[in-house]
């Protein structure tokens, strides 16, 4: 494959504008640790809402989701379309919380939540647990859908890939800080979303495809095309939809998707000008984020089929690909190879811009945790704001060599998805519920952390798994994953009511700042009141259930969206128009519902 002196410009300009915005902000980022990580909480809903889709639009997200449809067909997006219900439970329960609780980090919650040396602990080893461990797995996932991006379209050796994509992005990101992160977002946004449009359009009707319906009748796709799976399919019907919309939506902790919020979304409602711009942001990428993206990634996915219908075919067309690197994700880049002149600059810009925004969120995120809840609080509780600001330009450095050491050593996007999805497993009930039950305490998350990554860690070797789950063992083998989330579960559940409550300064605290309301607080609030102290600053009433009522109906109305969209695609008019008609009912309702929770964005 030639590249073109035209597709290198465009690559060339587009390096050239990150670094370009990276260096103009940059002197006002480093006046102080709260302008470099939450750039002085000064940004408005439509922004933060861009900067969060262009982060969840990574370099690996297409070769994940080529990598489902080739392998489980289009139904197994549910995997990840699920968790749409965590998003939207964030919108209209947990945004507005976040913002009023004005912390600087979402793992500072954990001072004002609880209390002592638990909350201390929980903090601290959180802070090193997800801002390095996690943090880097998760990068390392985007570095490894670069490599193999850099080595199928322009011939590049892994080291030559990270070195420059990762030069650029590491630079932009340690002296621009978190407003660099977000107005670089916006044009990687465009940018991303045109490349992949582009590509899709381009590539469905190539001669060897031959247009969407070609494509549609192939053998190889016919099979692959159901947005359900097939209910006649037990385990399938269980493992790609039941387990799901059941279980791993509110169970599971997995970054951008964490129930009741945290991570780099918490991080961009915290920057929101008030609670109306972090609801309004969120909403927003919730809607770009399932509504808008997946059908043209999904689309490359079955044209893939076509054109490499299995693993030994990418193995022949590109013979330098090494056994460790081949997998069903190299069909994205893979096909990206057929684009002409021009369309294949933009396209390999908008991949790059992808790999850069993730990159770079995921970077200063991370070197939020080790400046706020672990260098600030546990060697420097002293330092002054430009030294907080160097120490998180230096970590923001340590942590892209790092992950750029592990991607070297991984095969392909859905080890780190199943990696991360599992480690998690158990612990997001907690997330939802520490809000609003008072009887969870410190020791209730330490459990529950601990008792994830340790029943995960067993489940690793062969002969515990082999026992438990599959042909053999006690249970089926789509058991796993419930399995977790019922041991993790019952752990934390169990260790939250024999160990002491929070102190009751502490628990009063909270509720005087965050007012999360709701009957779990009655017991604190009526105690208080005997005492004569009033916790309660306002005589609305719970907002909790009709924030409950307009997530669901949000997700009717993006689910509805997304599926018509496929079926305007597929042809299929008698289900399109229905859910089109679907789609404007449930909008109507949901702007009314969302009165009652009090939240106008405009």
């Amino acid at each position: 494959m030639q590249i073109a002196t035209i597709d290198w410009i465009i690559i060339f300009i587009f390096f050239a504008l990150s670094l370009g915005i990276g260096i103009y902000v940059s002197k006002t980022s480093g006046k102080s640790a709260n302008d470099f990580f939450l750039s002085g909480r000064s940004m408005p809903w439509w922004l933060l809402g861009l900067s969060m889709v262009a982060t969840t639009f990574s370099t690996d997200t297409p070769n994940l989701v080529t990598d489902i449809v080739r392998t489980n067909g289009v139904s197994g997006n549910w995997v990840w379309w699920a968790f749409l219900i965590t998003g939207l439970l964030t919108v209209f329960v947990y945004a507005k919380l976040w913002r009023k609780s004005n912390v600087n980090t979402d793992l500072e919650f954990y001072e004002l939540r609880y209390g002592g040396k638990p909350a201390r602990f929980l903090r601290q080893f959180r802070s090193i647990y997800l801002g390095i461990v996690f943090n880097v797995i998760t990068m390392s996932a985007v570095t490894l859908a670069a490599i193999k991006i850099g080595g199928i379209m322009l011939g590049l050796e892994p080291w030559q890939t990270v070195l420059t994509a990762g030069l650029v992005t590491v630079t932009f990101s340690a002296i621009g800080g978190f407003k660099g992160v977000v107005y670089t977002d916006v044009i990687l946004f465009f940018v991303a979303m045109g490349g992949a449009i582009g590509a899709a359009y381009y590539l469905v009707n190539m001669p060897e495809v031959g247009g969407i319906q070609a494509l549609l009748a192939n053998e190889n796709v016919a099979g692959k095309i159901a947005i359900l799976p097939d209910f006649g399919d037990r385990e399938a019907l269980i493992t790609l939809l039941i387990i799901p919309l059941a279980v791993q939506w509110w169970s599971s902790w997995y970054p951008g998707a964490e129930p009741g919020g945290g991570g780099y979304i918490a991080q961009r409602m915290l920057a929101a000008k008030d609670e109306n711009h972090a609801i309004g942001a969120t909403f927003f990428f919730n809607i770009m984020h399932y509504a808008l993206r997946p059908w043209p990634w999904i689309l490359v996915a079955l044209a893939s089929l076509v054109v490499f219908p299995d693993l030994a075919s990418l193995q022949t067309a590109f013979p330098n690909v090494t056994p460790d690197k081949l997998g069903h994700d190299l069909a994205y880049p893979a096909m990206l190879t057929k684009l002409p002149t021009g369309l294949l600059g933009l396209v390999l810009a908008s991949l790059i811009s992808a790999y850069m925004s993730t990159i770079s969120t995921q970077l200063n995120w991370g070197s939020s945790y080790i400046v706020y809840d672990f260098y600030k609080t546990q060697i420097n509780p002293d330092a002054s704001q430009k030294r907080l600001v160097a120490v998180g330009r230096i970590s923001t450095v340590v942590l892209m060599v790092l992950s750029t050491l592990l991607a070297l050593l991984l095969q392909n996007a859905m080890q780190l998805f199943n990696l991360l999805l599992v480690f998690g497993a158990g612990t997001g009930l907690i997330f939802i519920l520490r809000w609003f039950w008072w009887r969870i305490n410190a020791w209730s998350e330490i459990t529950a952390m601990v008792a994830s990554g340790v029943v995960s860690l067993l489940l690793t070797i062969p002969s515990i798994k082999n026992a438990l789950f599959g042909g053999e063992g006690v249970f089926p083998s789509w058991a796993e994953f419930p399995f977790v989330v019922f041991v993790t579960t019952s752990l934390w559940l169990l260790v939250t009511f024999i160990t002491p409550s929070e102190k009751t300064d502490v628990l009063r605290s909270f509720y005087k700042k965050t007012q999360p309301g709701g009957p779990g607080w009655s017991k604190i609030i009526s105690e208080a009141k005997k005492e004569s102290i009033e916790l309660v600053d306002h005589d609305e009433g719970w907002s909790v259930p009709s924030g409950i009522i307009a997530m669901l109906l949000g997700c009717l109305m993006i689910y509805s969206t997304m599926f018509a969209t496929g079926y305007y695609i597929y042809g299929d008019y008698q289900l399109a128009f229905p859910l089109t008609g679907l789609t404007i009912v449930s909008a109507y309702f949901l702007v009314k519902t969302w009165k009652k929770v009090k939240a106008t964005v405009l």
